[in-house]
């Protein structure tokens, strides 16, 4: 049987900026939905939900990334 390899080291990447990436692009699908009004209404809550759960998301990584380190 052969020995593992350890585990490499993780990656570090800018999580807040990737967050506001995706809440930029919901923010952009938001005014072109509202520009050209589709029939369909849930369109716009879709981008409304996104938005919110991107500004959800940047509260929750700037916290953990307050956190003490153990």
């Amino acid at each position: 049987m052969t020995e593992r390899k350890p585990d490499p080291e993780p990656i570090k990447t800018n999580d807040a900026l990737a967050i506001w990436v995706g809440i930029g692009l919901w923010a952009v699908a938001l005014i072109v939905l509202l520009i050209v009004r589709p029939a369909q209404t849930w369109w716009i809550w879709t981008c409304v939900a996104g938005i919110a759960g991107g500004l959800f998301g940047l509260w929750y990584v700037r916290r953990r990334d307050r956190r003490p380190k153990s």
